[in-house]
């Protein structure tokens, strides 16, 4: 029998669910990596996961420590420049998904990873956007992993890095950006989706255990909900059996413990 998962591993399952065998999905390190190579080795086979510094259809076997991982390229089929990476791949419309995450986030899903405080003396430096800012407004949709505090989930944003859905609906679209912007938010306590009228992150799931008012806990705004959320299912034996080898794979291969 499966031991009980936790927060973070139903947030990871949850993410790769939302995965198709045939998207082109630009990944991000931490998170985003886990949920994407889950789904590639659970029912997305056929994915094609590219990293920022230019591995394509990259298949690690472990969870690489930063986009110049060694792993992404040895176990890349191809490799190409960023330039090349950015301007041919996604700038060209050519990824139909990116997964991000970010330090802090707001009701439109809006993204800081620059600075907590003001810009020019921040309480924090952050490690500033990298490729996101792109990855944002060029990527088909965007889904988003992120732990739901009150720290990340703010009212305001002291700094908007990558765009969500800016200001509310038509926001994106006014500024020239065609591509659809965060569909999905996929948190440790549950899923958000856009608003079809307002384009505000909406809960439209629940995880199993958690109410309503233990995400109004965790949350910097006024937390909104779909007329009847779901509960998501919880993850299967297989899934959690698949993520807990890739974390031991990944843990002995960087010199951690053997779990």
């Amino acid at each position: 029998m499966t031991e009980p998962y936790t927060p973070t591993e139903i947030m990871t399952v949850v993410a790769a669910r939302a995965l198709r065998n045939d998207d082109v999905c630009f990944v991000g390190i931490g998170a985003p990596s886990a949920a994407c190579n889950l789904a590639r080795l659970t029912h997305a086979p056929g994915i094609t996961l590219i990293y920022e510094s230019g591995t394509i259809d990259t298949r690690p076997e472990v969870l690489p420590l930063s986009i110049g991982d060694g792993e992404l390229c040895e176990t890349a089929l191809t490799t190409v420049s960023v330039p090349e990476m950015f301007r041919y791949w996604l700038q060209g419309g050519r990824v139909t998904v990116g997964f991000l995450g970010g330090a802090q986030i707001d009701r439109f899903a809006n993204l800081n990873t620059t600075v907590v405080g003001a810009y020019d003396n921040p309480k924090v430096r952050l490690p500033g956007g990298g490729g996101a800012p792109e990855i944002a407004v060029h990527c088909g949709e965007i889904f988003i992993t992120m732990a739901m505090s009150r720290r990340g989930f703010v009212a305001k944003l002291p700094f908007v890095t990558s765009l969500g859905h800016g200001t509310g609906k038509g926001s994106r679209e006014a500024l020239g950006v065609c591509t659809k912007g965060p569909t999905r938010l996929i948190t440790d306590l549950c899923v958000l989706e856009p608003d079809q009228e307002t384009s505000e992150m909406s809960v439209v799931s629940l995880h199993p255990g958690v109410t309503r008012d233990q995400l109004r806990e965790n949350c910097g705004w006024d937390l909104r909900f779909v007329a009847v959320p779901e509960e998501t299912p919880p993850p299967t034996e297989e899934e959690l059996a698949v993520l807990r080898e890739l974390h031991d794979r990944t843990r002995r291969a960087h010199g951690g413990e053997d779990a």
